[in-house]
């Protein structure tokens, strides 16, 4: 039985409270998807093979003095410096029908890509969704395409705005305007109310640190009055711009908690898990080098341009790769996560409290099949 997946969004909130009365299924739950039909949709491409990763651009004008990137290291190593060309992206799309919703934002930003434009309509154009949830910076952009992200449905925004106000912003995000970014944000939202569209959906993301822990409150009321949902995130790197207010932060932030090392002691889970894109959203480079998760900066296992999607996915690396992370195979030299902090602290260490970091891993990718069967079967019953 093909499921109705429209019917599934009316029902979505009681299945998902159904499906999380079973304790595996609170492992599904992610901070970043905060309703229940973004979660119901990631089972449904994490089921079907129907999500991937592919970044637009790995170029940025920005500064920003934690991000690898700005300070040009990405630019040396693996992820190099370049665009997503439209004849690569359109010839991915005619052989991968199977693909119907594409994350384009990773390391760079999106809207220097030349070629954008195309991109974005190409895809509308074959019902595949684009989105930006990773994040962009949206200070440089075209009024056309501002109006092409409205007119062909790209359905998520996320912006990265750390701050309230000019003079907290710039502090970050060096060389960026926090008063154009505005001004785009409103742009959008004018060509929303013309087409009479709800898309692309907009997000505020406010990386708290503590120069502009402060500006929290304002910039969640900007926010709302922006039509954005507002969604703090703890920085990766705690010694830069150090949280000064720990109850302050506890308080505006949403997570109860001041740290990502603090979140993952009170929730006994990391605050982000990447390894999981392995098998449920795959990233791909600009270039079209597998990597096979947003962080892996540290070498691919082949190139989908060149070789295919599903014969680099299925290349005996790339398994094993998986192999791995779960912990049924061996560390391995050549493989690119042996370098990868997330994976040496939070899985191969095993420095989290029970459950292990491996085995929550290792059960969130089992039930996946499963919970699709559980699904129709309730869909079925109702």
């Amino acid at each position: 039985m093909e499921l109705d997946w429209k019917r599934l969004k009316k029902r979505g909130g009681k299945l998902f409270m159904e499906l999380l009365q079973d304790s595996r299924y609170t492992l599904l739950y992610d901070h970043r998807l905060p309703t229940v039909y973004e979660r119901m949709v990631a089972v449904k491409n994490a089921t079907t093979g129907g999500m991937i990763r592919l970044e637009a651009s790995s170029v940025c004008q920005l500064r920003c003095p934690a991000c690898s990137t700005a300070r040009g290291k990405n630019r040396r190593g693996v992820i190099g410096w370049g665009f997503l060309k439209f004849a690569d992206f359109a010839k991915f799309i005619e052989e991968n029908p199977q693909v119907k919703t594409i994350e384009i934002s990773n390391w760079g930003e999106v809207f220097l890509n030349p070629e954008l434009d195309a991109i974005i309509q190409f895809a509308y154009e074959k019902g595949v969704y684009l989105k930006a949830a990773n994040g962009v910076n949206l200070n440089t952009v075209s009024h056309a395409t501002l109006e092409n992200l409205v007119k062909y449905q790209f359905r998520h925004l996320s912006v990265s705005i750390d701050g309230g106000s000019h003079e907290t912003y710039r502090l970050y995000r060096r060389k960026g305007s926090f008063n154009r970014v505005i001004r785009n944000i409103k742009t959008i939202n004018y060509f929303k109310e013309k087409y009479q569209s709800p898309f692309p959906k907009l997000n505020w993301q406010f990386v708290i640190f503590g120069h502009n822990e402060h500006e929290l409150p304002l910039a969640r009321e900007l926010a709302r009055e922006l039509n954005m949902e507002f969604r703090p995130k703890l920085n990766h790197t705690p010694e830069h711009s150090p949280i000064m207010d720990k109850e302050f932060v506890r308080k505006e932030g949403g997570f109860k908690v001041a740290s990502r090392d603090e979140f993952a002691s009170v929730k006994r889970r990391a605050y982000s898990r990447p390894c999981t894109q392995l098998w449920d959203s795959p990233q791909i480079n600009w270039d079209g080098k597998l990597l096979g998760c947003c962080v892996n900066k540290f070498g691919d296992f082949g190139n989908v341009f060149e070789d295919g999607l599903n014969n680099t996915l299925n290349s005996e690396k790339y398994q094993y790769a998986q192999k791995m992370v779960l912990g049924l195979a061996p560390q391995r030299d050549d493989i690119p996560c042996i370098r990868c902090k997330v994976y040496r602290t939070q899985i191969a260490g095993h420095t989290m409290e029970e459950p292990r970091a491996r085995e929550k891993l290792l059960a969130l990718v089992q039930i996946g099949c499963h919970i699709k069967d559980k699904i129709t079967e309730l869909v079925r019953g109702g």
